[in-house]
């Protein structure tokens, strides 16, 4: 009996006499063209004279673009840095007492990273809205991972806040101007919903610490 490998795979005589189509020169069946009408094209949609009812894979085009630091930032003073210190150390010796050495590993290294990055000033990026989202840099959220956003302000800074359905759940982007975020606004309203969600209950606490124990004395 035949495998399918047996079978023979030369093209028969009405295959062989059937001419090479370009698919630029392909044209919609009648009843294609006819289904057409069926499907109303938004403004600046362009849709698919073969496949009815389908749309045409569009261009990324920049609509807004501008520069911002990668992050909000907040040049420390002195007192600032030997508070987080005293803290950290003091934390470590409860937990060398308490035999959490592995854990004292991790508290140290989360305090170097927050050092870092208390210390070093960030860099100028860019940030773009797009047709397909935002680009930050080489990087893009699409408009159909995203969900509200809404502006905050931290260190004297305007903050976009966005909701994006990956890691890291929420995006943070630094706005420089108040024309900018204006300009920023009315482009957002376009696709996602402007409003602030309710605070958590770990924000609620974070504020409440930060509040009753603030780790650097402001001048009046």
């Amino acid at each position: 009996m035949p495998t399918i490998f047996d079978l023979p795979t030369k093209k028969s005589d009405e295959q062989a006499d059937l001419p090479i189509q370009n698919p630029q020169e392909i044209k919609a069946s009648p009843s294609a063209q006819s289904k057409k009408s069926n499907y109303p094209t938004p403004p600046g949609i362009e849709m698919s004279e073969i496949f009815p009812g389908v749309v045409k894979p569009i261009t990324e085009e920049t609509i807004f673009e501008w520069q911002s630091p990668s992050r909000a930032f907040k040049k420390r003073k002195k007192q600032y840095y030997t508070t987080v210190a005293t803290i950290v150390l003091l934390l470590s010796l409860i937990l060398v007492f308490s035999g959490q050495i592995l854990t004292v590993a991790v508290v140290l290294s989360v305090a170097f990273m927050a050092y870092v990055m208390m210390s070093v000033p960030p860099q100028e990026i860019t940030h773009k809205i797009t047709t397909y989202g935002i680009r930050i840099e080489n990087k893009l959220y699409y408009w159909e991972e995203m969900g509200r956003f809404w502006f905050e302000k931290k260190y004297d800074q305007i903050i976009l806040k966005v909701e994006i359905a990956r890691f890291p759940n929420q995006l943070s982007i630094v706005i420089k101007t108040k024309e900018e975020k204006m300009v920023i606004k009315q482009f957002m309203s376009e696709v996602l919903l402007n409003q602030k969600p309710e605070p958590t209950l770990a924000d609620k606490v974070g504020d409440w610490l930060q509040k009753k124990f603030p780790l650097e004395i402001e001048n009046s």
